[in-house]
């Protein structure tokens, strides 16, 4: 009989867990931000596991058709259930939505993602009266077509165009060329019946740049294309298979002149065009889009880390000492390498998520006060941190993949799933090395600013501090003090940002046009912009940890988690640090001692760390990661449900093999 459902657990793990410095429960309401939260996330995640409603099969046995299908019902359970239970706080729809799709997409996600937020902060307060309260009902469900299939972050290579009639006060909504489709909008392929469309405003003759425009694609009685539109979906990806990702094309679709979002600029009716009194105010979505997207780069770390983890506890092999045991395989130090640098990459994310959120809600206040003034600084950090964290997790969660050896190859461990979905962010929302440029744009501005009108703040205060010579490493470092670590990146970021700013001077210099002196100096200038990046991760994981209400050794394990974040960061870029003298040679060795000491002071309270994000099972969705650690039953009777398995001979066999089989033997 198999022992699939015992509900033991299995003793390597339990040892582990009974072994751990410090109650992961504590760490937990830390990283809820308090017992009530951790409380109310798990009554959240049981109403959704409990709910009959939202029980299915692996997902792994689905066709795409299927999972659409499912995704779509449980998008409607979701926004049904939110209604009835009264889940209306920030933190409660994403603890309850993530625990009805338990790793898979929402078609209509991007209807509460971008389509609503949108409409808030650049609708006026008549087209909110309009659009919002039924967007807000699901009366319409919208998406946001901005990307094309011929370009993506370049926005203003965009080719969509909307130009304006005076005589109907409309506008006229166009794809000149096939590769102006809109190309990608989540939920436009079959769910969505309206769409924000950004498009190149024409008016009057001139072309004033990107705009959204609200343009209805379907019909709200069958569904049906309207007239002019040509709407459908992409085909299968890497992985989002859950989600309608679409394409548009429309031609000289007309629309009323209202249907032009006026929040910041405005069409009149004679056609004249009022600017935006702020430039950059449209950046306030994409801020929010890109802190919730570093946050979803360490829910995914998060994952794969604890999958990970727990398999390497539960796995045993080889023989480390002749006639011994096998050991658990995260015994062996280069599984330690591997793994728990990618659990510290998780905490400090998690923490780098937490203030770029913090930072966002205050400066919408901001704005809405008519404050701009932090704008560029947060749309830079927001920029550069999408990026960074995204590219650490997509590796990260394919290291964990390696790491579990050939079976964490199969669709059981849950990781080819979880990297198929969060690898997807490093295009997304703005592609990772534009990003990074972006980042750098600003931080060679704030350099520059700093020769001539003085002191920064913010998150680029250390500019003003700049060492432009060179530094020789110190006789007496301390590289496990935190101060020290902080201090040495913040040095390599800003020593990187002023080379980067020195070497497009001197492209300039050489008669290079600033475009062309951009592209010449665009490796450096991303380098700068990640060691930028980097510096903020690890000042914001120290202050964090030195803020956290834990116990003492709660504590402990964190700030040993914080240098070894801080530790194997240094060791992993050490040419940025030796380039200059700031670190030595023997600097590097001692950084090496003291990596091996952190492995080993950590191995312990591996299972806890891990522990300590409190994704249950049903969300983990991996039979590797399981809490109770019974893998190998569980791995059995999961490959049983194999469609190949229901029956004994598979048709193929008959069709195919046995004439082929025989015509052979009748060889002989």
């Amino acid at each position: 009989m198999s022992s699939a459902k015992r509900t033991t657990t299995n003793p390597d793990l339990q040892k582990e867990r009974d072994g751990a410095s410090f109650n992961p429960q504590d760490l937990t309401r830390l990283l809820c931000g308090g017992e009530e939260n951790v409380e109310r996330k798990r009554e959240l995640e049981r109403l959704a596991f409990d709910d009959p409603e939202l029980q299915h099969e692996d997902l792994s046995f689905f066709s795409r058709d299927e999972r659409y299908s499912l995704a779509v019902k449980k998008n409607i359970r979701y926004i049904q259930q939110c209604w009835e239970k009264d889940i209306t706080a920030v933190k409660d729809t994403v603890a309850y939505r993530k625990a009805v799709f338990r790793g898979m997409l929402e078609p209509l996600g991007i209807h509460y993602a971008m389509f609503l937020p949108t409409l808030l902060s650049q609708a006026t307060e008549e087209q909110q009266d309009k659009w919002f309260s039924q967007a807000l009902n699901y009366s319409i469900i919208g998406t946001y077509a901005q990307t094309e299939m011929g370009h993506g972050t370049f926005l203003r290579g965009l080719e969509t165009t909307a130009t304006y009639d005076p005589t109907t006060e409309e506008f006229v909504l166009h794809s000149p060329t096939l590769s102006s489709a809109k190309w990608w909008p989540g939920g436009l392929g079959k769910s969505a019946n309206h769409a924000l469309v950004l498009a190149q405003l024409y008016t009057q003759g001139n072309c004033y740049g990107m705009h959204p425009f609200i343009v209805q694609l379907r019909s709200t009685e069958d569904h049906t294309p309207l007239p002019g539109i040509t709407v459908g979906d992409i085909g299968p990806k890497f992985e989002f298979t859950d989600v309608d990702n679409g394409f548009l094309l429309m031609d000289h679709v007309r629309i009323p002149r209202e249907n032009m979002l006026m929040r910041h600029s405005q069409v009149l009716p004679d056609g004249t065009y009022v600017k935006p009194a702020h430039a950059k105010a449209a950046y306030g979505t994409m801020i929010l889009i890109r802190s919730a997207i570093v946050n979803e780069a360490a829910d995914g770390l998060s994952s794969a880390c604890t999958i990970a983890i727990r398999y390497s506890c539960v796995r045993r092999q080889s023989e480390m000492k002749p006639g011994e045991p096998e050991p658990q395989i995260l015994d062996y130090q280069t599984q330690q390498y591997k793994l728990l640098p990618l659990v510290a990459a998780a905490y400090a994310f998690h923490f780098a998520s937490v203030y770029m959120l913090d930072v966002y809600y205050t400066q919408l206040g901001n704005m809405n006060q008519g404050d701009l003034s932090q704008l560029p600084e947060i749309h830079a950090l927001s920029a550069g941190l999408k990026a960074f964290t995204t590219q650490v997790m997509s590796s990260g969660i394919d290291t964990c993949r390696m790491a579990c050896g050939g079976h964490g190859y199969s669709h059981a461990s849950g990781l080819p799933m979880l990297f198929g979905f969060h690898t997807a962010m490093c295009t997304y929302e703005g592609e990772n090395t534009v990003m990074l440029l972006q980042t750098a744009r600003y931080l060679v501005k704030c350099y520059e600013g700093t020769l001539t009108e003085g002191k920064l703040s913010g998150t680029v205060a250390y500019l003003s501090r700049v060492q432009t010579a060179t530094v020789g490493g110190k006789l007496a470092r301390n590289l496990l003090d935190l101060d020290e670590l902080v201090a040495a990146y913040q040095h390599r970021a800003a020593r990187l940002i002023g080379m980067a700013a020195n070497q497009l001077q001197a492209q300039a210099k050489a008669g290079k046009s600033p475009e062309d002196a951009w592209n010449s100096c665009s490796v450096q200038l991303a380098r700068c912009a990640t060691a930028h990046c980097h510096f903020f991760v690890v000042q914001n994981f120290v202050d964090s940890v030195r803020a956290a209400d834990v116990d003492p050794a709660t504590r402990a394990a964190l700030q040993t988690l914080c240098q070894l974040y801080g530790v194997h960061g240094i060791l992993e870029n050490s040419g940025d640090f030796l380039e200059d003298n700031y670190l030595t040679g023997q600097d590097l060795q001692k950084l090496y001692t003291h990596l091996s000491f952190l492995l080993a002071k950590l191995r312990p309270d591996a299972v806890a760390l891990v522990d300590a994000f409190d994704i249950p099972d049903e969300m983990l969705q991996s039979v590797l990661g399981r809490y109770d650690g019974n893998v190998y039953e569980n791995l059995y009777e999961w490959a049983k449900k194999s469609p190949l398995n229901k029956s004994q001979v598979h048709e193929s066999y008959y069709k195919y093999l046995r004439p082929f089989l025989q015509q052979n033997k009748a060889k002989l």
